[in-house]
């Protein structure tokens, strides 16, 4: 990936100084040398800061033996950011023109982000939703803002979509208002019909013109923000660790939570990366459930830190739940982690039953090591690096026959 800000920015764009305010036209779906920008990964690492602090109270939550609650909040909160953060990538990815205007509008959907971040603990403590719903409203103006002004340089029928997305953008926050005004019984039944027609947004206004969003560019995207909520994970989990040995002394019983959890997270990231996934997103429908599917993706890389942290918490006495409840915290994510991943896009790439079935087979396994005691997360972290050594045997064996079969007779 570059990081330069010229070799991503749009055909005839300065590459220097501040842009000038210019029309937000779409770009071509196959321009080359399409890198991400120093926005968006600015604007990945402000969205973390949310990820990170929903994290938090799902451990504070689940130690406290919460558990059903804690996710049930914990579900609430990371689709705001999620789909917030998706919004403006598909959207980036199709009109980033890096202008004066356009980084406004991205600084503004910042802000919103860290305006939820401020309030996600009293979303899960006090169930006071405010700052989560305001800060989740001012992005999405924010984007529906963009989507006005990518209609007004468009003609039809790319200016319809760019329309209706608008409009149907601003209508949902409607809906998402009511969160305030509800008794807390009915919150999470709106929450479900909210996410229904938020995701129901793209599909309508897309069906007649897709948007030109670039492949490459959509898989560097998501693989980044991979990339950075996984050393989120690692940073929790070494916080978690550090606190365990200076303030209990215990470093035997952290150690193996320690050695397991980093196998997992070097695990998770080499599953993820070992298939070039944008050869696979070649139309919007392929693409729309690959996107929707990183939900789960994302989600559960920033709960295996959580349930790491749970881990630790509970081996040195300081979480009120049990041994088998505080290693599922780490083997349930885990094992989602694994079958989203295959789901999405590494079957697509697997040749044979054998291949199909080693991640399947692991997150199975995975969940198993879930009643092994103080040993599952070590253990769930050595069946990781098994899953991955027996990947890339399988792979290895495949491409060489596949050599022989092809190779021309002496």
């Amino acid at each position: 990936m570059s990081s330069s800000s010229s070799a991503s920015a749009p055909s005839g764009a300065p590459t220097d100084g501040h842009p000038p305010v210019r029309r937000l036209k779409a770009r071509h779906r196959h321009e080359s040398h399409r890198a991400a920008t120093p926005l968006e990964l600015f604007f990945d690492l402000c969205f973390v800061v949310a990820i990170a602090q929903a994290g938090v109270q799902l451990v504070h939550a689940v130690a406290e033996g919460h558990a059903g609650e804690g996710v049930l909040h914990y579900a609430m909160v990371f689709f705001a950011i999620w789909w917030a953060w998706m919004n403006f990538t598909w959207f980036a990815s199709a009109y980033d023109n890096d202008d004066v205007l356009y980084r406004v509008v991205t600084l503004v959907q910042i802000a919103g982000v860290l305006v939820l971040a401020a309030g996600v603990s009293r979303a899960f403590e006090d169930q006071d939703w405010v700052a989560v719903v305001i800060g989740y409203v001012i992005m999405r103006v924010a984007m529906a803002a963009q989507w006005l002004r990518a209609g007004r340089s468009a003609a039809p029928p790319e200016s319809t979509m760019a329309r209706t997305y608008s409009a149907g953008v601003l209508l949902c926050q409607i809906g998402w208002l009511g969160l305030l005004f509800l008794p807390e019984g009915g919150r999470g039944w709106l929450f479900l019909v909210m996410v229904v027609l938020e995701l129901s947004v793209p599909a309508f206004a897309e069906r007649k013109h897709p948007s030109s969003w670039h492949p490459h560019h959509i898989s560097e995207r998501y693989g980044l923000l991979t990339i950075i909520v996984l050393g989120e994970t690692i940073a929790a989990a070494t916080v978690a660790v550090k606190s365990g040995i200076e303030e209990n002394d215990a470093l035997g019983e952290v150690l193996p939570i320690a050695a397991g959890g980093l196998l997992i997270v070097f695990a998770a990231w080499w599953i993820y990366f070992v298939v070039p996934v944008h050869s696979y997103l070649r139309s919007s429908r392929q693409s729309f459930l690959w996107g929707y599917g990183h939900y789960l993706v994302f989600s559960s890389a920033a709960a295996i830190g959580a349930g790491l942290e749970v881990a630790v918490e509970q081996a040195v006495g300081k979480a009120h739940i049990s041994t088998l409840a505080a290693s599922a915290a780490v083997t349930l994510p885990t094992a989602v982690f694994l079958l989203t991943v295959w789901a999405l896009h590494a079957r697509h790439f697997k040749v044979g039953l054998a291949e199909q079935l080693v991640l399947p087979t692991a997150a199975l396994l995975v969940l198993g090591c879930t009643f092994l005691g103080d040993q599952a997360v070590l253990v769930a972290g050595i069946v990781l690096a098994l899953t991955v050594a027996v990947g890339v045997s399988l792979t290895a064996w495949r491409t060489e026959r596949e050599r022989r079969t092809t190779a021309p007779a002496a």
